[in-house]
């Protein structure tokens, strides 16, 4: 049976697309080179025909240039049929990629999204409420424990705060009475009883005499100091 029918033969795969785009783009290459080869003979063809008269050569050369100009012509069709292929592949390509990265993305999502369900059950709102309660409670505590070491041993609780404000307004009355007068607080006020038991000169004022015979060369000015002699003007 096998000799009559033959084996089946295994189905090759599809051709992929970049293995496509890649064939397609190799023809339009090949293309582009026999367009390239055909510029370079017309332009050939156009010196000859500068060059040669008007007359049958001349005719000639134009047919020869014309029958190149027609060959490109169908070569740049064939190009451009080329391209429009490849730019159909490659907007293929895109596409699929496009949707495996969407795949890829739902297929991260479900996964975190999973984990995000399993992390929850472990975390209630009512067991943050009392952890935050409690922190509270315990700050309250804190402060409190604080504000009892922080207290002043030496002032008593029992202080009136009227009194304090009366002897402070009478201090303040007695150093208004000090200032009275001259306007100099009492402790600065010099005190006479004091100078006298200790017999102390007074303080000199004035200028201090000039001995006899002895006068003042130099002068004095108004400070009565040694006055700066003038340097004198040559002429």
């Amino acid at each position: 049976m096998k000799r009559v029918f033959g084996v089946k033969k295994d189905k090759e795969p599809p051709p992929s697309i970049q293995d496509t785009n890649d064939r397609i783009s190799k023809r339009g290459d090949s293309v582009d080179d026999k367009i390239k080869k055909l510029d370079s003979e017309l332009a050939r063809y156009k010196e000859q025909i500068k060059k040669t008269r008007p007359g049958p050569a001349q005719e000639a050369v134009k047919a020869r240039a014309m029958r190149v100009l027609k060959q490109k012509k169908m070569y740049e069709g064939q190009r451009d049929m080329l391209y429009n292929q490849t730019f159909n592949l490659d907007q293929v390509a895109f596409a699929a990629e496009g949707i495996k990265d969407a795949q890829q993305t739902m297929s991260a999502l479900k996964s975190a999204n999973k984990e995000l369900k399993g992390m929850m059950k472990t975390v209630k709102i009512q067991d943050i409420d009392n952890l935050q309660d409690e922190m509270m409670d315990l700050m309250d505590v804190s402060n409190e424990i604080q504000e009892s070491l922080g207290r002043s041993y030496n002032v008593p609780d029992d202080i009136d705060e009227d009194e304090l404000m009366g002897e402070l307004d009478a201090l303040e009355a007695d150093m208004g009475f000090e200032t009275e007068g001259d306007g100099v607080p009492a402790y600065l006020q010099p005190d006479n009883d004091l100078e006298a038991e200790l017999n102390l000169p007074s303080a000199p004022t004035g200028h201090a005499p000039i001995p006899a015979g002895r006068t003042n060369l130099q002068g004095e000015d108004e400070l009565g100091l040694p006055a700066v002699p003038r340097a004198s003007l040559r002429g």
